[in-house]
């Protein structure tokens, strides 16, 4: 494929690179990768059924959500939840965006099938089972404080779970500010716990992290022990631990291992033991820790909501699994 920027100017060039970083900065890797799969995903579809992606047609839209939702857009019969067909179509917007051909979603061979798609298939979201602080202390168990494995999984949950963090906050932070250029954020200890500064979903944040009521479960004492042991004093905070987990490298965790260190650790404490070994592998991920202070933090909401970075109250409400939903008795309240 010839260079895009072939003959022209260095210095335009050299815009032209950091315009496409800027670009990229944009959304997540985890979002790219997503966008970049459902195109895969529907330009497959298009092949099977001898039609072209490009340009944008509503019609072959329409049919194609149609084809998501009947469970024929695959090779093995599998229908598509609202929320997938949702998403894909979010991601065939972007994609055409890219590409200076923008999607009319609007148009009635779109709006109207995915009317008539939610109405038949819609069903309330399915929620991450939430790590209540009984499970964290019990998951925590079953890690090797005598390891370098051990010693950040350990540090990962429990910053994870105090800060109500998102995976890919934890992973993303750095040991001080302006250390790396993939970083999203960095760590300062002090006296009474840790600021944690977050470039998140909703923009920069702070969370404040203050000390626990025991040395074994304070994220604080995680921290400095991790940082000790690792060895590390700038750049990533959470890496990879290697040569027989007697060392740490210095590349950065992707987020898909604290999804991987939930389900793990959960099923090792036995947590939910009603559940079998692939329904806990399926209730259980990164967005269970931040559940897990959702539904078990006793202050304000407002303060919860803070923790969280949430831009409302009923988002916070949403990963609130164990609350007093009837605290405010309006039946009451009107007199009956």
């Amino acid at each position: 494929m010839a260079d895009a920027n072939a003959g022209l100017p260095a210095h335009i060039e050299r815009l032209a690179d950091r315009a496409r970083s800027y670009v990229e900065a944009a959304s997540s890797a985890n979002t790219r990768r997503a966008y970049a799969s459902d195109w895969k995903h529907f330009s497959a579809w298009c092949q099977r059924s001898n039609l072209s992606p490009l340009p944008p047609d509503p019609q072959i839209i329409g049919l194609y959500i149609t084809a998501l939702a009947s469970g024929t857009a695959e090779r093995n019969p599998k229908s598509n939840s609202v929320s997938t067909i949702e998403r894909r179509l979010s991601s065939l917007s972007w994609n055409y965006a890219q590409r200076g051909t923008p999607l009319n979603r609007k148009d009635r061979h779109i709006a109207t099938v995915l009317a008539g798609i939610r109405n038949t298939h819609g069903a309330p979201p399915r929620q991450k089972e939430a790590v209540l602080p009984e499970h964290l202390i019990a998951m925590l168990e079953t890690l090797d404080r005598g390891t370098l494995r051990g010693i950040r999984d350990r540090t990962m949950l429990l910053i994870g779970f105090a800060g109500g963090l998102r995976r890919s906050e934890i992973v993303g932070l750095d040991c001080g500010r302006d250390q790396t250029e993939d970083g999203h954020g960095w760590v300062e200890i002090l006296d009474k716990g840790l600021l944690v500064t977050l470039r998140g979903k909703t923009g920069w944040r702070e969370v404040e992290i203050g000390r626990g009521s025991s040395d074994v479960t304070c994220p604080l004492v995680a921290v400095e022990t991790w940082i000790k042991f690792a060895r590390i004093e700038r750049g990533p905070l959470f890496r990879r631990v290697r040569g027989q987990g007697k060392d740490v490298g210095p590349d950065r965790l992707n987020d898909r291992e604290v999804a991987r260190l939930v389900k793990k650790v959960a099923l090792a404490a036995g947590v939910r033991p009603d559940l079998t070994e692939n329904e806990r592998a399926e209730k259980f991920s990164g967005h269970s820790l931040r559940a897990g202070l959702a539904s078990s933090a006793e202050a304000d909401e407002r303060y919860i909501q803070k923790q969280l970075g949430h831009a409302s109250a009923e988002m916070t409400r949403k990963y609130q699994r164990r609350r007093d939903r009837f605290r405010v008795n309006l039946t009451k309240a009107a007199g009956l």
